[in-house]
């Protein structure tokens, strides 16, 4: 069963979701996310192998926390592979918030997790990309809205 605290986080993560399609249509790229359970566990979230994650905390902690297991309830005995180790056609790993979306490659992300720091919740497990090696070595690109808009305008 979910907890509260989960289902508010899954809905967080979902209107998320729903803002970077917007910025990759915006951006030329339509992206549409599979809505069933069905395909969402069986092909991905979406035909186009993206996987979108919503991290809030990036900016105090330094940190990207990438996930690679979960489990819905902390009362659950054991926790599934997910984000970057779930078995699916995702390829590019999106993660981020309204002003910075990071486009990290998940075959990248498999390769380099033993370097970084290991963090486990009771309903998740990932480790902490700094946030300046992500920009500096591992970004495919970076997505930035705000200053993106900008520049649209003074231009």
């Amino acid at each position: 069963m979910m907890t509260p605290y989960y289902a508010q986080k899954l809905e967080e993560g979902l209107a998320y979701q729903d803002y970077v399609i917007e910025l990759l249509y915006e951006a030329g790229l339509p992206v549409i996310s599979y809505a069933s359970k069905k395909y969402q566990h069986t092909v991905g979230e979406n035909r186009a192998g993206l996987e979108i994650k919503n991290d809030q905390m990036f900016r105090k902690t330094g940190n990207l926390y990438i996930e690679t297991a979960e489990k819905s309830n902390a009362n659950n005995a054991e926790y599934v592979p997910s984000g970057i180790f779930r078995n699916d056609n995702t390829w590019l790993y999106l993660i981020g918030d309204a002003q910075e979306v990071f486009v990290l490659s998940k075959k990248q992300l498999r390769l380099v997790k033993d370097k970084y720091k290991q963090a486990t919740t009771p309903t998740s497990k990932g480790f902490l990309l700094p946030v300046e090696e992500a920009r500096r070595f591992l970004a495919v690109n970076i997505l930035q809205p705000e200053v993106e808009a900008k520049g649209q305008k003074a231009g």
